[in-house]
């Protein structure tokens, strides 16, 4: 695992690299799936992307939480701290009509006492023509800090 620590350092980005759609005839149609829990203030988040669409390269997924998280992080090979509230993280390659690797990480927030927090699920593309339907891939998902499983 690296770790990863925001500020004034600046913060590391990753970014997926995706075909453009009309290089691919056919449009990309991602989504996420897993779960989300929360217990002292440390959030476990285990998702796997799904590409309904065309074969592609890899897409970056983003994961925003509604508190800020604490400023040193362990976060797993592929993902790095977008700002203070998120973290992005490549999907790598994703074949026609596949599942890709899952993607596993923790994180800490600021504030070890929160109750629940909302997590943001979305995938970033350099513009959005590449999925048409972008509702259908963002999520939003409220957990609360008891410890149970929050499934998207």
């Amino acid at each position: 695992m690296r770790k990863w620590m925001s500020g004034p350092l600046g913060a590391a980005v990753v970014m997926g690299v995706a075909m453009p759609a009309t290089a691919l005839g056919s449009e990309v149609d991602l989504a996420y799936h897993g779960y989300v829990a929360m217990g002292r203030g440390e959030v476990n988040v285990r998702l796997t992307p799904t590409n309904l669409g065309p074969s592609i390269e890899g897409a970056t997924v983003r994961l925003q939480w509604s508190k800020p998280l604490a400023d040193l992080q362990q976060l797993p090979e592929g993902c790095a701290r977008h700002d203070v509230s998120t973290v992005v993280c490549g999907t790598g390659e994703l074949t026609a009509n596949g599942k890709g690797q899952e993607i596993h990480l923790r994180v800490r927030l600021a504030d070890t006492s929160a109750d629940e927090v909302r997590l943001e699920i979305d995938s970033v593309w350099g513009d959005d023509t590449m999925d048409r339907n972008p509702g259908k891939r963002r999520q939003q998902v409220l957990v609360l800090g008891t410890g149970d499983r929050y499934a998207f």
